[in-house]
């Protein structure tokens, strides 16, 4: 397979989706620590739950292994892809990128011709500050815009390709994620690396605004007595506004938009600002709203209904909903789980229930942050929040 050779270390939804979007034309070599997940891949399984991904790994021809070893990965590769997590830190109140400076520096001293392609989210500045600090300007940085689950869909049909550099290995790099989709006319955007670090951290806040401000909506209108799933309805209908993410839920979640708009607002530390600093607290606000609405039935044991922040996804351990739990232990309530894909019988001091039935059958009340039709004969006892479909539900067990 003609091409360039490229590496991808860090294999997770961001890694592992562009590995496989590139190695449908390149060489590609993907590096993980975890053997087991590495086994995965180079038996084509999917180690992610991700329809697209399985299906590309199973069934298409891609010039892709994976491997433990940093060498065997980076020799002699024209790019390296850095997609390692960088956690929001509470305690230093700045992103963790110990993950992308170990990478980098390696790959430096293991492939010094390579350049380096950040797709981990950092902070302002971080991409400009690091070849500083190493001596070197093959660092630059282009942010991803992917949904968990659906990680290779949003690599084949992009909402647009950033990169936080114009030159021509820029360029090159943005016709090989161009070259590897299967949509056409691509915008595509070259900019300095410090503002496309800012492209990314500012999207993911207006998402966590909008979802902040249905979930204020729907706070309004339960304290009132209202049906927000028709304030909504006539909300989303004007054009400037539209329907997408306008879901009540438990708050907002997941890997991205927890730490996002949290390391925005770090950014912001010398910077006069009220919007940013109220979404991040609007979550928290949420959380304290529902949790209240809970503890007001009084009940004995509550069951949350999934752990997983949303159908398609396998991620539940930064899931909202833990937000709830923890209130409610705080007051004394006893929590169990329903979650079928956890092997675990605990969950941070919450047994879990693996069967649907007994789970039913062992709870006075259900909390549920997806409505499900698996809920459908408690739904007729509940007294339901009026969210509208994929939004928050709570279903009282006589």
């Amino acid at each position: 397979m003609a091409g360039l050779t490229i590496a991808v270390a860090g294999i997770g939804y961001v890694g592992l989706s562009n590995a496989v979007l590139l190695a449908r034309h390149n060489r590609v070599r993907a590096l993980d620590i975890d053997p087991q997940r590495v086994d995965e891949i180079n038996r084509r399984h999917c180690p992610l739950i991700d329809p697209e991904l399985e299906a590309y790994l199973a069934t298409r021809d891609l010039d892709l292994t994976a491997t433990t070893d940093p060498e065997t990965a980076m020799e002699g590769a024209d790019y390296v892809i850095v997609a390692t997590p960088t956690n929001y830190d509470p305690v230093a109140n700045f992103f963790d990128t110990s993950t992308v400076e170990t990478v980098v520096g390696e790959a430096l001293r293991l492939n010094p011709e390579a350049t380096l392609v950040i797709k981990s989210t950092v902070p302002v500045g971080f991409t400009a500050e690091l070849n500083a600090r190493l001596g070197t300007d093959r660092v630059i940085f282009s942010p991803e815009f992917l949904r968990e689950g659906r990680a290779l869909h949003d690599n084949l049909y992009p909402s647009r390709i950033v990169v936080g550099e114009d030159s021509a290995r820029a360029h090159r790099f943005a016709a090989l994620l161009t070259d590897g989709a299967e949509a056409e006319d691509i915008p595509t955007l070259f900019t300095q690396s410090t503002e496309a670090e800012a492209i990314k951290l500012f999207a993911n806040t207006y998402l966590a605004m909008r979802v902040a401000f249905f979930n204020e909506l729907d706070s309004y209108a339960l304290s009132r007595g209202l049906a927000s799933r028709q304030i909504i309805e006539g909300v989303g209908l004007d054009p400037r506004i539209g329907t997408h993410y306008n879901n009540p839920s438990f708050g907002y979640g997941g890997y991205c938009l927890p730490k996002d708009t949290k390391q925005l607002l770090a950014n912001y530390a010398d910077v006069p600002q009220n919007l940013v600093r109220a979404v991040v607290d609007a979550n928290r606000t949420r959380k304290d709203f529902i949790a209240e609405r809970i503890l007001d039935r009084a009940p004995r044991r509550v069951g949350i209904y999934r752990l997983v922040m949303k159908a398609g996804s396998d991620n539940y351990r930064q899931s909202s909903v833990q937000g709830i739990m923890k209130r409610l232990k705080a007051k004394g309530i006893e929590v169990v789980v329903y979650e079928p894909t956890m092997e675990e019988p605990q969950f941070y001091g919450s047994r879990v229930i693996r069967d649907l039935a007994a789970f039913k059958a062992d709870c006075d009340l259900i909390v549920a942050n997806r409505q499900s039709p698996d809920l459908d004969d408690v739904a007729g006892l509940s007294r339901h929040t009026g969210s509208p479909p994929g939004g928050a539900q709570m279903s009282d067990r006589p």
